[in-house]
């Protein structure tokens, strides 16, 4: 397929992109140990973006993978993950704000350490939103690409470390035109006590139309649905 472009989002950076309907985006851990948080939006309208709930209890999930898709809150398909060699990635951890980086890895300012400062995704996240018009108000939970974290039966969560090798990658499908911001620092429940993100590459490319035999059209009845409704949003 075509590809439009490529990218590497530093260790610890914030990287955005509108991602046009009809093109994806494959994400690769270049070192191994990666982790890249996401929010999406509806480009058109940026107060529909992804919904985590409606994600987890449609497809009767605690992880995404292959075959799942990402919800909005008006019950359309933002993105379809099409590929990946992970087979598990977050949606539940959330992300980091300076406090907790503070306390985590102490205190690092631009104005002293330059690119080797200590960042955090929230700050991260809300000043790319503000490039959009948006702000604070409008972050929504994003997913952990590339990390593991598993719950047991008593609602414990545990991050799952050594999970994303060199060379594992994702693929994301754009169902609508897609307002994508990802950030490369790391999870807030990684044990290391050391800050030290690690870069990932993209990929934007041209794909065909999910076919009416797609896998994340089929691999549930509620996302059959969904396609239908983010289909007509087009008609």
């Amino acid at each position: 397929m075509t590809v439009l472009f490529e990218d590497v989002i530093q260790p610890g950076a914030t990287w955005s992109h509108v991602l046009k309907r009809g093109t994806a985006i494959r994400m690769t851990d270049i070192e191994g140990g990666a982790n890249a948080g996401g929010i999406f939006y509806n480009w058109e309208s940026p107060t529909e973006r992804y919904n985590m709930p409606d994600t987890l209890k449609a497809q009767h999930i605690a992880h995404l993978t292959r075959g799942h898709v990402l919800y909005s809150d008006m019950g359309r398909i933002l993105c379809s993950i099409t590929e990946d060699t992970a087979g598990w990635h977050d949606p539940l951890g959330g992300c980091s704000n300076a406090a907790m980086a503070a306390a985590k890895y102490g205190e690092a300012r631009y104005q002293e350490h330059r690119n080797e400062c200590i960042k955090n995704p929230y700050d991260g996240f809300v000043v790319e939103l503000a490039k959009y018009g948006l702000s604070a108000r409008d972050m929504a939970a994003p997913v952990n690409f590339f990390s593991k974290v598993v719950v047991d039966k008593d609602g414990n969560m545990q991050f799952v470390t050594n999970h994303s090798r060199t060379g594992t990658m994702i693929e994301l499908r754009a169902e609508m035109n897609v307002l994508v911001i990802l950030n490369t620092c790391q999870h807030p429940m990684d044990p290391k006590p050391r800050y030290d993100p690690k870069p990932v590459s993209i990929v934007v490319r041209k794909v065909p139309a999910p076919a009416s035999d797609d896998l994340c059209r089929l691999s549930r009845p509620e996302n059959t649905r969904g396609f239908v409704l983010t289909e007509r949003y087009f008609a």
